[in-house]
């Protein structure tokens, strides 16, 4: 699976840490947050972000392991996590930050997530978890990752998986066209066989449920309005290049679909926490 551009990824940070379920988060830091130590695995890690929004939940002394697949990625997140801690030293593959009182060590591994799984458990986390990834992921690749998180008895934590929802402001004659195909877009293979797509929360939530955790949900949608123009106007013809690639909708329609100025969106996403 190859990465995504940084830029997007520092452009809908600001959208994605304020869009993480309270309820949910406040849950990860009453199980975790008093422990002394703990182990952390960040699958498909990006620049750091879901590190920078998750820290503060956890204890004093945290190590984390930062898989990603794009080295170029792994490059931006050393800067922006040192940056965003003020205080980091560099060792080797290493750094260490201190944050808030916290101490970070993280450790930065370039896998494939898709193919090279077991290089992602060679020890066992006390927690696992992601940002926006298992949408992308095939429902095999769920059950894979579900088994492994159980076999080593960690906390799952995974936060903004796409669930479907999609709302525009102002509306459109074609907007439910749109959304519909752009789900079906969701479920081609993006680097792991057919992704589940919209259905990835209910597939995680069962696969957890079934090993005999217990599964919680929270509501982690984009509500993008005044402010976040930059990133709606990003996200529109995206949307629409999608769209078109699946070649369900015409492009007449398309075309008259970008004609309007979009001062709003929804994107729905679906926090997932799996306790053992």
């Amino acid at each position: 699976m190859s990465g995504f551009d940084a830029s997007w990824l520092d452009l809908r940070e600001p959208a994605d840490h304020r869009s993480r379920s309270e309820d949910l988060a406040n849950m990860l830091a009453r199980y975790l947050g008093r422990r002394g130590q703990v182990s952390v695995v960040d699958m498909g890690c990006g620049t750091g972000s879901n590190l920078r929004a998750t820290a503060p939940l956890l204890g004093d002394e945290q190590h984390w392991t930062l898989v990603d697949y794009d080295p170029r990625l792994l490059d931006a997140a050393v800067e922006r996590l040192s940056a965003w801690a003020g205080q980091a030293e560099h060792k080797k593959n290493q750094l260490v930050l201190n944050k808030g009182g916290k101490r970070i060590t993280v450790l930065l591994r370039r896998a494939d997530l898709a193919n090279d799984l077991d290089r992602v458990f060679t020890a066992k986390p006390d927690l696992v978890t992601a940002s926006a990834l298992f949408d992308l992921g095939s429902a095999d690749f769920i059950s894979e990752v579900a088994a492994e998180v159980v076999r080593c008895r960690a906390v799952f934590y995974t936060v903004l998986t796409y669930n479907g929802q999609q709302r525009w402001a102002p509306k459109h004659d074609a907007d439910a066209a749109m959304a519909s195909a752009f789900r079906a877009h969701q479920t081609r293979d993006k680097g792991f066989g057919d992704s589940a797509g919209p259905m990835a929360p209910a597939l995680l939530s069962a696969a957890f449920d079934a090993a005999g955790y217990s599964v919680s949900e929270g509501d982690s949608a984009w509500r993008l309005e005044a402010g976040d123009e930059t990133l709606i106007a990003a996200l529109v013809p995206g949307f629409a290049a999608a769209v078109r690639e699946i070649e369900l909708v015409p492009e007449p329609k398309i075309a008259d679909w970008l004609r309007i100025q979009r001062t709003g969106a929804l994107v729905g996403h679906t926090d997932t926490l799996a306790l053992p």
